[in-house]
């Protein structure tokens, strides 16, 4: 892992003729050579419609750079689209791109030995992808999210991307008619932007946020709205402050800012993929940091949003109800947040809020009191990601439980050993009320890639079975899942874990309220049946996924490969 202690003349003022002339080639004048030279990481594609717009922010982030006395030079990262990739294979180089994306901005920032850093991302991996490669760096940066996409709106509802899924279920039981599934499909995503509940993409950028290195009020904004473009001018020019003032990414993601994203998501109602991605990046910023972290926090912070997926309100009703800053506003007030940790800003958290109020306008629409709730008046007294353990995750299992009605549940077990075998028997109706659906080598070595299940778990939704279903992965979930669902189960099968002994009818137990992930097997049943057990033949032979098979730890450490 880099360090990257160095003096900001690393760059700026370069002597050596033959690096001056390629330098002048790409536009530097004879005074362009005295000034820090920042990277400008644009995920711009058409790929996604998450990162749509972010070419014109890279502009404006550029255009501004130069304004400050910096020379910006930009390059390209990638992006994976989850939500088109979902449900097929695909889906397994999503996280692999977390990697690609980390490993690209630190490549290009240490070989061109870059002073500075502006990260522009849109879709769920681009930001942890980001924020590993910042952490890893430590040269001054800034994290500049493409915005969420606007609802999709059907017969007066809100839709996401979710609402699609959903309707496949839905579609499947009898319940619409295709005309109504294409209706759904047609209106979801209605522009450019990320998924506009409070999923992983939103999450994450909340989460960034909260850890101080993104602006106020980014994390919420509209991809398409004007202000998105003026809070890139913003980042740019926060971004000189922070070069001229040597403000480093170790100083700001400290141990105390990543307990106020963990308190962020847990108050938010976020993805579960907040607890793998968090733990990558406190690996990268050298900050010791585990499950057990988020066990503490979750219960100390009671859920305060009515967000999408569980609740009724997306991303930019929260924007419009006072956005990150009044969400952490009412947790500083409540003892829970580190008010003295540094941001980019250059101020401290508390010294950002200052001018925040807790407290809705008497003349605010009704609606918007509602998306974020006060502390006395929680959607739940306590966080919804909850931290498993048993014989079945003898390491961590992470459970989504906003919005269950029953946190304790035993079921026979109905066994897959993909995600296409689960999908498959779901759409054929062979779920029934009570079964604990497993769905395993889906795992980070497994998969490989670790891949999202929200297609099984819309589908179970969407044909009524949300509460009467359990579901355990050694995959993940997007942040648009919820129901009794439990995944990062770790160790996972490919390795060995217990999930890869569990048969058809074994009765399993997940209880929310004990932090219990069991199968009523006792130690020596679970014995004789390892002793005829064989890991799988892998299916890849070689590229960017077998790379990562080997290298990738598990996700009870945030599935790292350095």
């Amino acid at each position: 892992m880099p360090n990257n202690q160095r003096s900001r003349s690393t760059t700026a003022g370069v002597e050596r003729s033959p690096n001056r002339a390629m330098l002048r080639a790409v536009g530097f004048t004879d005074a362009d050579f005295d000034k820090p030279i920042i990277g400008v990481a644009n995920g711009y594609s058409t790929i996604t419609p998450c990162n749509l717009g972010l070419g014109k922010l890279a502009d404006a982030c550029v255009e501004t750079a130069k304004q400050e006395n910096l020379m910006p030079q930009v390059f390209g990262t990638i992006t994976i689209s989850d939500g088109i990739s979902m449900g097929t294979p695909g889906m397994k180089y999503s996280l692999i791109s977390r990697e690609v994306i980390a490993d690209s901005i630190e490549t290009v920032c240490s070989g061109q030995q870059m002073d500075g850093l502006i990260a522009i991302g849109g879709c769920d991996k681009n930001m942890p992808g980001a924020m590993i490669a910042i952490a890893r760096l430590n040269i001054p940066s800034i994290f500049v999210y493409g915005g969420t996409i606007k609802a999709g709106r059907l017969d007066g509802n809100d839709l996401t991307i979710v609402s699609a899924f959903e309707a496949v279920g839905e579609f499947a039981a009898g319940k619409i008619d295709a005309a109504k599934l294409a209706a759904v499909e047609r209106n979801a995503c209605p522009g450019a932007g990320s998924c506009g509940g409070m999923y992983t993409a939103n999450t994450m950028s909340s989460v960034i946020e909260a850890m101080g290195m993104s602006l106020p009020y980014s994390s919420t904004m509209a991809a398409e709205d004007d202000e998105k473009l003026q809070s890139s001018i913003d980042s740019a020019k926060a971004l000189a402050h922070a070069v001229e003032n040597d403000l480093l990414p170790r100083q700001i993601m400290t141990r105390k800012a990543f307990e106020n994203a963990i308190a962020v998501v847990m108050a938010t109602g976020g993805s579960t993929n907040a607890v793998l991605h968090l733990l990558a990046i406190a690996h990268s910023a050298r900050v010791e940091l585990t499950v057990e972290d988020f066990e503490t926090i979750q219960k100390r912070v009671p859920v305060l949003c009515d967000l999408k997926p569980s609740g009724r309100y997306v991303a930019t009703d929260l924007h419009a109800a006072g956005g990150i800053p009044r969400v952490m506003q009412i947790l500083l007030e409540n003892g829970i947040l580190h008010g003295d940790c540094m941001t980019i800003t250059g101020k401290t958290v508390a010294e950002n809020l200052a001018d925040v109020s807790s407290v809705m306008p008497d003349d605010a629409p009704s609606a918007f009191t509602d998306v974020v709730r006060s502390w006395d008046k929680p959607l739940y007294a306590e966080g919804h990601l909850a931290i498993l353990r048993g014989n079945l995750a003898t390491e961590c299992a992470v459970a989504k439980v906003s919005g269950v009605k029953h946190r304790r549940v035993t079921g026979p077990a109905k066994v897959f050993d993909s995600e296409e075998a689960a999908m498959h028997a779901i759409m054929l109706r062979q779920i029934e009320p009570g079964d604990i659906v497993v769905i395993r080598y889906e795992g980070p070595k497994g998969g490989p890639g670790m891949r999202e299940m929200l297609a099984p778990t819309s589908a179970i939704i969407g044909q009524g079975l949300g509460d009467s279903v359990g579901l355990i992965t050694d995959g993940r979930f997007s942040g648009g899942t919820y129901g009794m669902v439990v995944g990062h189960v770790a160790p996972e099968a490919a390795v060995g874990g217990n999930i890869a002994l569990v048969e058809n009818g074994d009765q399993i137990t997940i209880d929310a309220d004990e932090g219990l992930l069991n199968v009523d097997l006792s130690d020596a049943q679970l014995a004789e049946r390892r002793s005829k057990w064989n890991s799988p033949t892998p299916w890849y032979y070689g590229g960017v996924i077998a790379k990562y098979a080997t290298l990738v730890t598990s996700a009870s450490t945030g599935a790292v490969t350095d």
